[in-house]
C-alpha cells in the first residue's frame, strides 16, 4: 500500500496528502456528507447479500494508523453481492475509524451529523481481478460497507475485536484472529446509500462502490476508548496512541447518491 509518511495530524495529515497523492483532489473522493434531501431512491437497487465464513478470519494487524482484521480471500468463501454490483466481491479485511472524542470520528456524515466512529468492511472484485492488490486501483475493483458507530450500550459482538488489541499494541504487530463472522457487526436493517468514491486514505484510489448503511450500531464510551489505545509507534519507540484517524468530508463534485429505501 502507500508509503508510511502520511498520517492524520498536522504535518502529514489529510490536507497534505495531495502533495504525494494528487488524486486527493480528484472528482470521486471519499468520504462525503450524505444530504438526504438530494438522495435519489433507486428502485432497481437490489438488497445487499453477505455470506461470510468465520473460518476465513485470519489475523489482526496494527498498520500504524489503524488496525485491520484480515481474512483469507484465496477461496470464494466470504462474499458480498447485490446492490448495483454485477460481480461477486470477496471479503479481505475490516477496520475502524474514530475520533479523539465521542462526538465525532465517522468519516461519512448524514446531513452534517457526525457519528462516533465508522466500520469499513472491505471487499474486492474477484470476478475480474486476481487479488485485492490488483483490484484496488481499478474503477470496479472495490466495494466497501460502511457502518456508523453511535454511543450507547456496549456492543458484545465488537468486544472480541477490542480484546485482541492488547496483543497488537505497536505498529507492525500481528496476532492470530480466528473464527469471526463480521456480519455480526452489521445492523438489523440493510437499507443503504450507495455512490462511487475512493479509498479514504492513501493511495486514495477512486475504485470504490460504497454502501453506507442507514442504521447505526451501538458502541459504549469504554469501547471507543479501547480503540484509541493502539499505538502508531513501533515497539521501543515513544508511545504515540492513534487518537483520531478519519478523513474530512470531500466535495461531491456532481456525483449522485442513491438509496435502496
Amino acid at each position: 500500500m502507500a508509503s508510511a509518511d502520511w498520517g492524520y495530524d498536522g504535518k502529514n495529515g489529510p490536507d497534505q496528502w495531495s502533495k504525494q497523492f494528487p488524486i486527493a483532489n480528484g472528482n470521486n473522493q471519499s468520504p462525503i456528507d450524505i444530504k438526504t434531501s438530494e438522495v435519489k431512491h433507486d428502485t432497481s437497487l437490489k438488497p445487499i447479500s453477505v455470506t461470510y465464513n468465520p473460518a476465513t478470519a485470519k489475523e489482526i494487524v496494527n498498520v500504524g494508523h489503524s488496525f485491520h482484521v484480515v481474512f483469507d480471500d484465496s477461496g470464494n468463501q466470504s462474499v458480498l453481492k447485490g446492490g448495483p454490483l454485477s460481480d461477486s466481491y470477496l471479503l479481505t479485511q475490516f477496520h475502524f475509524h474514530w475520533g479523539n472524542s465521542n462526538d465525532h470520528g465517522s468519516e461519512h456524515t448524514v446531513d452534517g451529523v457526525k457519528y462516533s466512529g465508522e466500520l469499513h468492511i472491505v471487499h474486492w472484485n474477484s470476478a475480474k481481478y486476481s487479488s485485492a492488490t490488483d483490484a484496488v486501483s481499478k474503477p470496479d475493483g472495490m466495494a466497501i460497507i460502511g457502518v456508523f458507530l453511535k454511543v450507547g450500550p456496549a456492543n458484545p459482538n465488537l468486544q472480541k475485536v477490542l480484546d485482541a488489541l492488547n496483543s497488537i499494541k505497536t505498529k507492525g504487530k500481528r496476532a492470530p484472529f480466528t473464527n469471526f463472522d463480521p456480519s455480526c457487526l452489521l445492523p438489523s436493517s440493510r437499507d443503504y446509500w450507495t455512490y462511487f468514491g475512493s479509498l479514504t486514505h492513501p493511495p486514495l484510489h477512486e475504485s470504490v462502490t460504497w454502501f453506507i448503511l442507514k442504521e447505526s450500531i451501538t458502541v459504549s464510551p469504554e469501547q471507543l476508548a479501547q480503540l484509541r489505545t493502539i499505538l502508531s509507534s513501533a515497539e521501543g519507540e515513544t508511545a504515540v496512541p492513534v487518537l483520531s484517524n478519519h478523513r474530512p468530508i470531500q466535495p461531491l463534485k456532481g456525483r449522485t447518491v442513491t438509496a435502496s429505501f
